[in-house]
C-alpha cells in the first residue's frame, strides 16, 4: 500500500498537533479523500519523517497529530549537484521535478550567454519561491525526506568564481562534468566517484567561451551517445546514468 506524504515547513515534534498549509489539506481531502483518524506521513526537509494521523478536517483547519519519528532510506550514496542553464517555463519545472525524484542534492540554476529566459528581481523571487514547491511535491511523491537545495539563478562566470572559492583541495572521489555532444569522455572512461557536479546548458547550449572557462576549472566534456538531446532531456538522462554507475539505481 503506498504511503500518503505530506512536506510541512515548521519543526515536528512528537506529541504535538501541526496545521496543514491549505495546498496540502486540499490533496490529502479532497484529492486523495483522507478522513480524519487517517495516516500520513510528514516531513520538513531535515531528513526525519514522522507518523502523524489526521485529528480535525474543519473548512478552513486541517490539523495532524504526529505520532512518532521513522527513518526513511531514499537518500542516494552519490552526492550529485545538477547546474542546469535556465530553460522556459514548464521545461525547467520538469528539470526540477524529476532531478529531485532521481536524488539530486543540490541545483543551481545558471544563467548563459544563450539563455532565452531573463528574470529581473522580482520574477526571480516568484520563479524561486514556484521552483521550491515544485521541488518540495517531487520529494512528497518519490519518498524522499531531504529537500534538494535549490540556490538563487547565478550567472555562469559568477557561479564558477564561487565554486572557485569554495572548492576544497583535490578529491580523487569527486568529479566535475559537463555534457557536450561532441566530448571527449564518456560514462564508461571515469573513474568512481561519490560526489559530482552536472553542468547542462540551455536550449542552444554552452557557447565557446562557456565551454573554455569550464574546462579551466576542470571539467570535464561528457558524451551520452550519438545523439544530440534537448536540455530538458540531457540532463535527466545523464542524471540517471550517474545514479546507475555511481548511485544507487
Amino acid at each position: 500500500m503506498r504511503t500518503t506524504r505530506g512536506f510541512v515547513d515548521i519543526e515536528l515534534v512528537t506529541g504535538q498537533e501541526v496545521a496543514l498549509t491549505e495546498e496540502l489539506a486540499n490533496h490529502l481531502t479532497r484529492v486523495l479523500r483522507l478522513r480524519s483518524g487517517d495516516s500520513v506521513q510528514l516531513f520538513n526537509g531535515n531528513g526525519r519523517e514522522y507518523r502523524s494521523t489526521l485529528t480535525s478536517l474543519e473548512r478552513k483547519r486541517t490539523l495532524a497529530r504526529i505520532e512518532g519519528e521513522v527513518s526513511p532510506l531514499s537518500e542516494s550514496p552519490l552526492r550529485l549537484t545538477l547546474a542546469q542553464g535556465l530553460c522556459r517555463g514548464e521545461k525547467m519545472d520538469l528539470v526540477l521535478q524529476k532531478a529531485t525524484e532521481l536524488g539530486v542534492h543540490a541545483i543551481q540554476p545558471l544563467a548563459t550567454e544563450r539563455t532565452e529566459v531573463r528574470l529581473d528581481a522580482e520574477r526571480e523571487a516568484r520563479r524561486v519561491a514556484h521552483w521550491r514547491q515544485v521541488i518540495a511535491s517531487a520529494c512528497e511523491q518519490s519518498g524522499r525526506a531531504i529537500l534538494s537545495t535549490l540556490a538563487a539563478p547565478l550567472s555562469l562566470p559568477n557561479w564558477l568564481v564561487q565554486l572557485g572559492a569554495a572548492a576544497p583541495a583535490v578529491n580523487p572521489q569527486s568529479m566535475r562534468l559537463m555534457l557536450d555532444p561532441e566530448g571527449d569522455a564518456s560514462l564508461r572512461d571515469l573513474p568512481a566517484a561519490c560526489e559530482a557536479i552536472l553542468a547542462v546548458g540551455p536550449e542552444g547550449g554552452f557557447s565557446d567561451n562557456e565551454a573554455t572557462l569550464l574546462q579551466r576549472m576542470g571539467f570535464v566534456r561528457l558524451r551520452l551517445g550519438p545523439r544530440v538531446l534537448r536540455t530538458e532531456t540531457a540532463g535527466l538522462a545523464a542524471i540517471a546514468a550517474l545514479q546507475s554507475h555511481w548511485g544507487d539505481l
